[in-house]
């Protein structure tokens, strides 16, 4: 993918709550709170087990507009330094802002630009390397630990689309490892990985349930997960409890396709459906599509919600079996293959196909 037309996409996209909120989910809200606070469990998770994480450095919005003596020290250390910026709303009714990628006297100029009245919000400083090796993206729940690693930043996961090789999914039962497609390097770094969720030590469980609510499954500690690795070490990025629900009904496909499949990709939304293609060009998207039509795409965006929700089925080019398009295909019930690699190619518009998000196939109808 060209870098302009990555840079176009990502700029398109949001978080997975607002993902959530556009298509009115319940729980849009509660996941907002918990998304927010998700450093302060990994500070838990650190001080408790020694998880390494993203620590930021934490000022109040005001101390940051009014540049208070504690912050012009933090600037003048780390003026020159890589950070991410996220301003995190107190009232849960505002929007939470984030920038990512820019020098912190760069982040304190799009701070100004933002408006905000900042009393209401607090300013999280966080390291951001200036390279990436793998990232991944996972859940653990009792059917195991299941996801997608990809050479490379997160947001190339959970946005759905990446600039590279293709990321690999993996699932492991507690016993043995399945990765397609095969990997050794991606492999040994999961292996280390996931040794950072193992809690034998039944006190420690017993801590982590009472402070944060946690859940354990063969002393893993379950839930949904983010983790980015780089030449400044592992972090996770991410421990989300709640989220983890979403996943409930996980199950990554390692199976073949099938041999009459038009094309194959991994389950984003399991169950099936019939219907006539309608391709949709990003650059065209348009609410003029057909109830129980197929929509047929390269990535879908947050532009595509109206759609998504009139589809009978979704099947894109990019896309993972978490990146937040997939999650909300699964909460509006709609079957959706990702990552055919091909679907926009092959498929044509009017074609009638049958779509089995369980299998990941899609075949004629």
């Amino acid at each position: 993918m060209a870098d302009d037309k990555l840079a176009e996409l990502l700029k398109a996209q949001k978080s997975l709550t607002e993902w959530l909120e556009d298509i009115g989910h319940k729980d849009s809200g509660a996941l907002r709170r918990e998304d927010n606070e998700k450093r302060v469990r990994l500070k838990v998770l650190h001080d408790a087990i020694g998880m390494p994480f993203d620590e930021p450095v934490q000022f109040e919005a005001i101390a940051v507009s009014e540049n208070s003596p504690e912050f012009q020290a933090y600037l003048k250390a780390h003026g020159d330094e890589l950070c991410a910026l996220r301003l995190l709303p107190k009232n849960p009714s505002l929007p939470k802002l984030r920038m990512r990628g820019k020098a912190v006297t760069a982040a304190v100029t799009w701070f100004f630009e933002q408006k905000i009245d900042a009393t209401q919000y607090l300013a999280d400083f966080v390291p951001h390397p200036p390279d990436y090796s793998w990232a991944t993206i996972f859940v653990v729940n009792e059917h195991g630990i299941q996801g997608e690693i990809v050479y490379g930043s997160h947001a190339q996961l959970t946005q759905g689309f990446h600039d590279g090789p293709a990321p690999c999914v993996f699932r492991y039962d507690f016993r043995d490892w399945a990765i397609l497609p095969a990997n050794d390097e991606a492999l040994a770094h999961l292996q280390s990985m996931v040794e950072h969720l193992h809690v034998a030590d039944a006190a420690k469980q017993k801590q982590l349930s009472s402070k944060l609510g946690s859940t354990f499954t063969h002393d893993y500690l379950e839930g949904y997960f983010e983790t980015a690795d780089s030449s400044m070490g592992l972090w996770f990025i991410d421990y989300s409890p709640s989220l983890g629900t979403l996943y409930a009904d996980l199950v990554v496909n390692t199976a073949a396709t099938a041999g009459t499949a038009l094309v194959h990709g991994q389950p984003g939304s399991t169950g099936s459906a019939t219907g006539p293609v309608c391709i949709v060009n990003p650059d065209d998207i348009s609410t003029d599509f057909p109830d129980g039509g197929v929509l047929v795409c390269s990535v879908t965006t947050p532009n595509y919600v109206p759609l998504m929700q009139k589809a009978a089925a979704i099947v894109t080019d990019q896309g993972g079996i978490l990146s937040h398009a997939a999650i909300v295909a699964r909460e509006l019930g709609v079957p959706c293959v990702v990552g055919t690699g091909n679907a926009t190619a092959v498929l044509k518009t009017g074609q009638f196909v049958r779509v089995d998000a369980t299998s990941g196939d899609v075949f004629t109808a």
